[in-house]
């Protein structure tokens, strides 16, 4: 568990399923992320298992549950993916739509950014975007984030944007 001034940031459990069947149905998610087919609980239950705890498993962080202090209530999801696709880590990030525009992204992905310099050494990290997610490009830019062109991360997938943040040398 990670804390920020506003915010905790924590392992997803199945008891978050209710919380995942929100967000990744909310307009947002469906628009610049995409359709995980997630309609009911247990596929909630499932998403978590299978994504998000196998990626803490396998890589020792991945997205986290980002919780408003003090009532620890689920607002999104934060952290770091390791993709076949891309060569270094990418910061991922997504509130349910009520607790956008407050500056809490950007609190939990600065938290984020810190952990990974401190905790697990990562020196490059990316992000991507859909093309027109103008919001998200805002807050990568404001956390050093530079365009790196655009990629795709299958040969079957639209192409994404792709930014980059270089760590001290």
């Amino acid at each position: 568990m990670f804390e920020t001034e506003r915010l905790i940031l924590r392992p997803a459990h199945r008891a978050d399923a209710g919380f995942i069947l929100a967000l990744v149905n909310s307009e947002g998610w469906l628009r610049y992320i995409g359709d995980r087919g997630i309609r009911t609980l247990d596929q909630a239950c499932d998403y978590i298992e299978a994504q998000l705890q196998s990626h803490y498993q396998t890589h020792g962080y991945g997205l986290y549950v980002v919780c408003s202090k003090p009532e620890h209530t689920p607002i999104g999801l934060c952290g770091l993916l390791c993709r076949d696709a891309l060569p270094h880590p990418d910061l991922g990030f997504a509130l349910l739509p009520q607790w956008q525009n407050q500056g809490l992204a950007k609190e939990a992905c600065q938290k984020v950014l810190e952990l990974a310099r401190s905790q697990w050494a990562i020196a490059t990290l990316l992000a991507i975007t859909a093309p027109d997610n103008h919001a998200s490009a805002g807050l990568l830019g404001s956390l050093g984030f530079t365009s790196s062109g655009t990629t795709r991360l299958s040969d079957d997938a639209e192409e994404v944007r792709r930014f980059i943040l270089n760590g001290p040398s």
